[in-house]
């Protein structure tokens, strides 16, 4: 078997890394930092087949123009002459039709469930307890405009195979009695999922580790060296490592990795934010999405994560308080019993979602070098997609037939 190099220690770097150590392989990963800052812990722990629908719409073109005028709107690019941001933004222009959203639906949707049937799947393994809970996740709206268009999704996943029921606000009341509503309705996505991701990452470093893994922490990659249409030495400063194979898992740091290699990755940081609210008495147990504020919430931990927004601009550690405050003033609309405080910005989590101008994920070997693979771009559904993109490179590697047809996730599609 291989001898494989993993750069990337976040959710999709350690499926990987598992899948291919139950394959046989020799792994090892370089992670830049100490496994615990990756966008991979502070997301809403969603699993979501429900999300078969790309980034690039026609309808998120025009609504990010309007967004982009308030402060505290869920979606914002900021204005720059960066040429990644340029090639981004023609792209996303160019992919955001009728047509891409009609031929990405299957992709998505069969690499959702994979992902969902590995979570399943792993959550019986002794020692991954992650929390996995299958109640669905309920899509509220206040509008008639939101629920029109949850309606239409609704019958499109239907026509994928998906579990999904439009509900009236007092079927939603049935379902959690204690949580206050105030929405016309929700589609009750009941395909999905939830997990703590934080319980996740934890479970799959000690098993990695126990299995004899190299994980290394701290190692930056700061040079690669190439010859003759393959990957040879990767650099960590003044560390080098080779291997047969080599896997780039880097999120939102992919396009820095790619410059190294001589290749464009293109995709942008999409920055989200989160905190957490201990609850005494929890009156949801279903994770909430809120159709017109674009924002998530999951019972988690014995408390409550809210999280949203998504600011594509450079890597940073800016906090935009607007957009945090976005969040918490969205809550109560929906909800008038949750009244969640600003968080100080101690407690604010973020991280960047690395977003592909197309809105779907890169998955595949690379052209330009045969002992290459990519697989990043995973956007808002990293966690959900994690599990089944892990997988899949394991079985690239392998050299079996994939478990899906990976086409439209190529890294070298136009």
């Amino acid at each position: 078997m291989s001898k494989v190099l993993i750069i990337g220690g976040g959710i999709v770097g350690l499926s990987s890394a598992y899948y291919l150590h139950k394959a046989g392989h020799q792994v090892t990963v370089l992670d830049k930092g100490d496994l615990t800052d990756s966008c991979s812990y502070g997301n809403a722990g969603m699993i979501v087949p429900s999300h078969f629908i790309p980034l690039a719409t026609p309808g998120m073109l025009t609504q990010g123009i309007r967004w982009m005028f308030n402060s505290k709107s869920p979606f914002y690019v900021r204005p720059s002459l960066n040429m990644q941001l340029i090639s981004w933004g023609l792209k996303f222009v160019q992919k955001a039709n009728a047509g891409h959203v009609e031929r990405s639906a299957t992709p998505l949707t069969e690499l959702s469930l994979l992902s969902k049937k590995l979570y399943e799947d792993l959550s019986k393994e002794p020692g991954f307890n992650f929390d996995l809970v299958e109640k669905g996740i309920l899509m509220f709206y206040k509008t008639e405009k939101a629920g029109e268009e949850e309606a239409l999704m609704a019958a499109k996943g239907r026509e994928l195979g998906l579990d999904m029921a439009v509900l009236s606000a007092d079927e939603c009341r049935k379902l959690q009695p204690e949580l206050e509503l105030d929405v016309l309705g929700a589609v009750h996505y009941r395909c999905d999922a939830h997990l703590s991701p934080n319980k996740l990452m934890t479970a799959l470093i000690k098993y990695l580790k126990g299995a004899g893994v190299s994980l290394l922490t701290n190692k930056e990659v700061t040079k690669i060296e190439t010859s003759a249409g393959k990957v040879g030495r990767v650099l960590a400063h003044d560390e080098a490592f080779t291997a047969d194979e080599v896997i780039v898992a880097t999120g939102s740091w992919s396009p820095a990795i790619g410059k190294l290699l001589g290749i464009n990755i293109l995709l942008m940081p999409g920055k989200g934010y989160s905190f957490n609210v201990a609850d005494e008495h929890p009156a949801m147990h279903i994770p909430a999405l809120l159709a017109e504020a674009r924002v998530a919430i999951t019972p988690m931990n014995g408390g409550l994560r809210y999280g949203g927004t998504m600011e594509l601009d450079k890597i940073n550690s800016r906090i935009n308080m607007n957009r945090v405050k976005g969040i918490v003033e969205s809550v109560p609309k929906y909800f008038p019993g949750l009244k969640p405080a600003v968080p100080a910005e101690k407690d604010i989590w973020f991280g960047f979602r690395p977003s592909s101008a197309d809105g779907l994920p890169y998955i595949g070997r690379s052209k330009k070098f045969s002992n290459l693979t990519i697989a990043t771009g995973h956007g808002m559904m990293g966690l959900s997609l994690g599990a089944g993109t892990g997988a899949l490179v394991s079985e690239i590697i392998s050299g079996t037939a994939p478990s899906i047809n990976i086409n439209s996730f190529i890294p070298d599609r136009k």
